[in-house]
């Protein structure tokens, strides 16, 4: 599929959303990219970092759990197969259901409702959580990621009024509200993968 993965854009885009995020979200804004083109070209083949990461991290490198019998490493191919899945299902469709709770709120701060600019701000927010997600690699710094993606929050808030057209005196509004209702969607959506996912990770795998 042409243009499925452009590794210079994404380059790009990441550089400029990292380093000089208020002129990159002027220049997104002004794109007419549909949210499909989005996921394939940037959310896809991102949301592999973390994986492949969390694959080699758990799957052969693992990490060491205290026990009442001494140290237990944990490590096998299963393991890490299931959290590469977890990552990869985690952001996929966290990225969907934060660009949709965004898109659902935005009439009620005086926004523009467009969810191919909700998704474009979402996705692009996920920017530094992906790719934090290197850490997985080393179980134990897996959590430098999830303060990796703290950043995503600060892109997401300045990225509101370029891309949803939100009023200045509406921005902090739509933002909290927008970030409490996709942490309750999160909440829900990780029981839904631990149902799945985290029974199987015993020490047997």
């Amino acid at each position: 599929m042409e243009g499925f993965i452009d590794i210079n854009s994404m380059v790009k885009r990441a550089k400029g959303i990292l380093l000089d995020p208020k002129q990159e979200w002027l220049l997104i804004a002004e794109e007419k990219t549909e949210h499909t083109k989005v996921f394939l070209s940037w959310v896809l083949p991102l949301s592999l970092i973390p994986a492949v990461a969390a694959f080699i991290g758990f799957g052969f490198i693992g990490y060491s759990v205290p026990t009442l019998v001494g140290t237990v490493h944990v490590a096998s191919f299963n393991l890490g197969l299931r959290q590469a899945l977890l990552q990869l299902v985690a952001i996929t469709s966290g990225a969907y259901l934060t660009a949709l709770i965004i898109n659902a709120l935005a009439e009620k701060y005086s926004s523009e409702k467009n969810l191919d600019r909700a998704f474009a701000l979402t996705a692009y927010s996920y920017a530094p959580a992906c790719l934090g997600g290197i850490f997985q690699i080393i179980p134990s710094l897996a959590f430098i990621g999830s303060l990796a993606g703290l950043y995503g929050l600060y892109l997401l808030y300045i990225g509101l009024s370029p891309l949803m057209k939100t009023p200045p005196e509406k921005n902090t509004g739509y933002f909290v509200v927008s970030l409490l209702c996709t942490i309750g969607v999160f909440i829900v959506l990780s029981i839904v993968l631990a149902a799945i996912f985290v029974p199987r990770m015993t020490w047997r795998v």
